[in-house]
C-alpha cells in the first residue's frame, strides 16, 4: 500500500514539474498546419523601369557599367513585361510555434525590408521574426521588390489559410547549371562561360506541404542557378525561376503555391547561355564602331543593342523561349520528386526552431581599375564586412543561409558537414550584406569578376560560414 502512495506522489509531482516547464520547451500542442499564398507584384506600367532592389539594374551575366545614354534600354522594364512577378509564402505552425518562408521574384530583398516584416509578423501575427526565412529568386530581370506591407498581408493570408498538414523532404537532381569560371581559349585570361570540368552541385532541393488528404498545398524547392537568361531584353519578367514556379502551380490547376529559393550560386550559371555570348559578341562589335572598348566592362542589360536588328531580334525571342523550357525541365523535376514521397514517412508534427548570427568578415578594398576580369588587382585593407548567417528548423529539415551571394562549393561543404541530414542551402537569405561575392576559398587567384570584386579576404569566409551555421545547429539542438 505504501509503494502506491509513493507512485501517486511521483506522478503527481511530474505533472507539477511538467506544468512548471517553459513553453519553449514544450512538446508541440498540436501536429502541424500549413497554409499558403502568392500576391502579384509585376510593376504598374510607368513604372516598370523603376531600380529598385539588390541589384537589379544588373542583365544577363554582363552587369555593371552605365548606360552611357546609348539606346537598347539597360534596365528591367525599360521595354516592358515579358512575364508577371510574384511574391510568395509558406506559414507552417505546430500549435507552439510558427515560421514563414518567402520567396519574391525580385533581384534582391534589402536589409530593411526584412528587418521591417519580421517586427511586424512578430507584433501582429505572433510569429517570432528569427522564424521568417525570406530570399529572392534573384531574376536579373526583375524591376524593384515587394514592399514591406506587401510580403506582411501575404504572409498574414497565408496564415489564415492553415490547415492540419504533412511536410515531406527529398532532392532530385538537374543539370541546368554549369560553374562559369573559364579561362577563355582565345584571350587565355579568366572570364564567364560553360566551366563543364568545374564544381557544380546539381541537387534540387524539395519540401513538399499537402494536407492529411494528400491534397496539394505548396511545394518549396532550392536549386543553384542564376536567374539571368533575359536580362538582354530589358524586359519584366522572372526568368527561368518564374517560369518553374508557374509551370508547377498551373500542373497543380493552382492549387498549389511553388516557392523557389536560390542555392549558393554565386560561380553557377544557366548552361544554355549561348545567345548571350552572341549578343556579347554583337555589342562589343558596336561598341568599338563608336569608338569605345567594353570587352572587359559590359554595360548593364541591353543597354548599346539596336534591337530591331534580325539577328539581335532573333537572339532575344530565344531566349524568350529558354526560360519557358528551363522552367518545364526543373518544374518536372520537382514534381518528380513531389510524387515519390511516401506518406508514410513524411511528418504530421514536430519542432520549429531558429536561430540567427552575424559574422564578422577581414575584408579588403581593391583599387586601381575595376575591369571584369583576367586582370591583376591590387588592395588594401579594410573594415570587417558582416554577414548574416540564417538557421531554421522544420522538424529534422535545416533551412540554411546567408544573406549574400555565395560560392557553390561552401554550401556543399556545409551540406556534408552538416549533423542534420536534411539541409538546404540558400543563398542571398534574410537581407542583404556588405560582402559582394563570397568565394570558397579554392576560387581565390581565379581573376573572375567575383572573385576580384569580393571584398573578403581569402582564408576566412568559407570555414566563417560553415562553422558558424554548424553552430547555429548546434544552438538549436542544445534548446531541445
Amino acid at each position: 500500500m505504501k509503494t502506491f502512495h509513493i507512485i501517486i506522489i511521483v506522478t503527481v509531482l511530474i505533472g507539477m514539474l511538467a506544468a512548471l516547464e517553459p513553453a519553449s520547451a514544450q512538446a508541440p500542442s498540436a501536429g502541424f498546419k500549413v497554409g499558403a499564398a502568392k500576391i502579384d507584384i509585376t510593376p504598374q506600367p510607368g513604372a516598370a523601369g523603376s531600380r529598385g532592389g539588390m541589384g537589379a539594374g544588373r542583365g544577363g551575366m554582363m552587369g555593371g557599367g552605365d548606360r552611357g545614354g546609348m539606346p537598347g534600354g539597360g534596365f528591367p522594364g525599360a521595354e516592358g513585361i515579358l512575364d508577371r512577378l510574384y511574391a510568395r509564402a509558406i506559414v507552417i505552425d505546430n500549435g507552439a510555434a510558427s515560421a514563414a518562408l518567402v520567396s519574391v521574384d525580385a533581384a534582391g530583398v534589402q536589409d530593411n525590408v526584412w528587418s521591417q516584416v519580421g517586427k511586424r509578423i512578430e507584433t501582429e501575427l505572433g510569429i517570432a521574426a528569427k522564424n521568417l526565412f525570406i530570399n529572392p529568386t534573384h531574376t536579373h530581370s526583375g524591376s524593384g521588390s515587394a514592399s514591406v506591407e506587401q510580403i506582411f498581408n501575404l504572409i498574414k493570408e497565408a496564415k489564415g489559410k492553415l490547415q492540419p498538414a504533412r511536410i515531406g523532404y527529398g532532392t532530385g537532381v538537374s543539370y541546368l547549371n554549369v560553374q562559369r569560371d573559364i579561362i577563355d581559349p582565345k584571350t587565355h585570361k579568366w572570364w564567364e562561360g560553360a566551366n563543364y570540368d568545374g564544381p557544380s552541385d546539381k541537387t534540387v532541393g524539395v519540401i513538399k506541404f499537402e494536407t492529411l488528404k494528400g491534397e496539394p498545398i505548396a511545394v518549396y524547392f532550392n536549386y543553384a542557378c542564376h536567374a539571368v537568361v533575359t536580362g538582354n531584353t530589358d524586359m519584366v519578367s522572372g526568368d527561368w525561376p518564374g517560369e518553374a514556379e508557374r509551370y508547377i502551380e498551373d500542373s497543380f490547376d493552382d492549387k498549389i503555391i511553388a516557392l523557389f529559393s536560390v542555392g549558393a550560386q554565386g560561380d553557377q550559371n544557366p548552361i544554355y547561355f549561348q545567345q548571350t555570348f552572341d549578343l556579347r559578341n554583337i555589342r562589343i562589335k558596336e561598341y568599338a564602331e563608336r569608338g569605345q572598348d567594353i570587352s572587359n566592362s559590359m554595360p548593364s542589360g541591353g543597354a548599346g543593342l539596336n534591337k530591331q536588328d534580325p539577328t539581335v531580334k532573333k537572339l532575344l525571342d530565344q531566349q524568350k523561349m529558354m526560360i519557358k523550357s528551363m522552367g518545364q525541365m526543373m518544374g518536372e523535376e520537382v514534381k518528380r520528386v513531389m510524387r515519390l514521397m511516401d506518406p508514410k514517412y513524411m511528418s504530421t508534427s514536430g519542432k520549429i526552431a531558429a536561430a540567427q548570427k552575424m559574422i564578422a568578415l577581414p575584408s579588403r578594398t581593391r583599387t586601381g581599375g575595376q575591369q571584369r576580369a583576367g586582370v591583376d588587382a591590387v588592395y588594401t585593407d579594410a573594415p570587417d564586412a558582416s554577414l548574416r548567417l540564417s538557421l531554421l528548423m522544420i522538424d529534422d529539415i535545416a533551412l540554411a543561409g546567408g544573406s549574400a551571394e555565395i560560392y557553390n562549393m561552401i554550401a556543399v561543404r556545409f551540406k556534408r558537414e552538416s549533423p542534420v541530414g536534411r539541409s538546404i542551402f540558400v543563398s542571398m537569405a534574410n537581407g542583404s550584406s556588405n560582402t559582394g561575392y563570397i568565394p570558397d576559398d579554392a576560387a581565390y587567384g581565379r581573376q573572375t569578376f567575383e572573385v576580384l570584386s569580393a571584398r573578403c579576404k581569402p582564408g576566412f569566409a568559407e570555414t566563417g560560414i560553415v562553422n558558424g551555421l554548424l553552430e547555429l545547429i548546434g544552438e538549436i539542438k542544445q534548446a531541445k
